[in-house]
C-alpha cells in the first residue's frame, strides 16, 4: 500500500508561447516553472520519499532536481522511459491555435480513446504504458520499503490525467474532465482492493500527513460513513459519505481553488493534448 505523488513538470518555454512541445529536446522550465516547481519540492520536505522516478525530458529532470534538493536522505534520480510524454508525433513543435483548425483535435477533445497522431502513438498506447508503468513501480517500491513508503513520479499533463482517470475508474473518453496544472500535485495510493485518489492537481497545503505512521492499520477497506482521514489511521481512502479528509492542510489550501498566479499560463491549451 505505497503512496504515490504525481507531480507534473513546472511551466516551461513552450507551456508560455503556446507551442505544443512533445518529445522535442531543450524545452526548459522558465523562471516562473522554476519557482513553481521550488515550492512544490518544499511541500514535499517533510515526507521521506523512497523513490523519485521521472519522465527523460529535460523539463520532468528539473523538476525532480527540485524535490530531491528538499529532502534530507541522499535519494538517487531514476528515469522511466514509460513516464514520458506522449509521442504526438509530427504535431510536436506546432503552435496550438494551428493545431485546433486540425479534424484530429476534436477527436482528442471528445473520443481521445480514437486518437491517433500521425507520426507518433495512440492516447490509449499513452495511457497502457503510464499506468503499467506506475503500478510496476509501486509495487516494487512497497517490496522494497514497505506498505508505507512514499515515491514521486515527475511527468506530463496527459499522462498523470490518463493515470488518474485509470484510478478513478474512468474510461480515456473522460480524462479530458481532470484538471493537471504545471508543477501540481496529485495522490494515489494503490491497493489490493481498488485504487484511492488522495488528492488532485493541488498547489499548495501540508503534505506532512503522508509521512509513515507506525500504527497504519492493514485495512484497505473503505469506511462506511467516510471515516476521520489520514489522520484517524483507521483507513486507506474516504467511504460513502466523504469523511474530514486529511488532516494537517489549513481549511482551503490543499484541495481548494486556487489563485491566478498558481495557474499562471498553466496549460495554454487548456483540454487540448500535451499538456506537456
Amino acid at each position: 500500500m505505497a503512496t504515490l505523488v504525481l507531480l507534473r513538470h513546472g511551466r516551461t518555454t513552450a507551456n508560455a508561447s503556446g507551442v505544443l512541445a512533445g518529445r522535442r529536446p531543450g524545452v526548459l522550465l522558465d523562471d516562473h516553472g522554476r519557482d513553481q516547481v521550488s515550492r512544490a519540492g518544499e511541500r514535499l520536505t517533510d515526507v521521506p520519499l523512497a523513490a523519485v522516478y521521472s519522465s527523460p525530458m529535460e523539463r520532468c529532470r528539473e523538476t525532480s532536481a527540485a524535490v530531491l534538493a528538499h529532502q534530507g536522505a541522499s535519494i538517487a534520480l531514476r528515469v522511466e522511459d514509460a513516464i514520458s510524454e506522449c509521442d504526438y508525433g509530427s504535431w510536436q513543435g506546432r503552435p496550438l491555435e494551428e493545431l485546433r483548425k486540425e479534424p484530429l483535435w476534436k477527436v482528442v477533445q471528445s473520443q481521445p480513446s480514437a486518437a491517433v497522431f500521425p507520426g507518433g502513438e495512440s492516447m490509449t498506447t499513452m495511457q497502457s504504458r503510464a499506468v503499467e508503468a506506475v503500478r510496476r513501480i509501486d509495487a516494487e517500491v512497497e517490496a522494497e520499503h514497505g506498505a508505507s513508503a512514499v515515491w514521486v513520479a515527475v511527468s506530463h499533463g496527459d499522462i498523470i490525467k490518463a493515470v488518474l482517470a485509470d484510478a478513478l475508474g474512468m474510461h480515456l473518453d473522460l480524462f479530458q474532465r481532470i484538471q493537471v496544472d504545471p508543477a501540481s500535485i496529485s495522490i494515489v495510493r494503490y491497493t489490493e482492493a481498488r485504487p484511492y485518489v488522495l488528492a488532485q492537481n493541488t498547489h499548495a497545503g501540508d503534505l506532512g500527513w503522508l509521512r509513515p505512521a507506525a500504527d497504519a492499520a492493514a485495512t484497505t477497506d473503505a469506511v462506511p460513513g467516510g471515516g476521520a482521514g489520514p489522520g484517524d489511521r483507521q483507513s486507506a481512502a474516504d467511504g460513502p459519505g466523504g469523511g474530514a479528509g486529511p488532516a494537517g492542510p489549513p481549511a482551503g489550501s490543499e484541495g481548494g481553488a486556487a489563485t491566478r498566479d498558481e495557474l499562471d499560463d498553466g496549460p495554454a491549451e487548456l483540454a487540448g493534448p500535451g499538456r506537456s
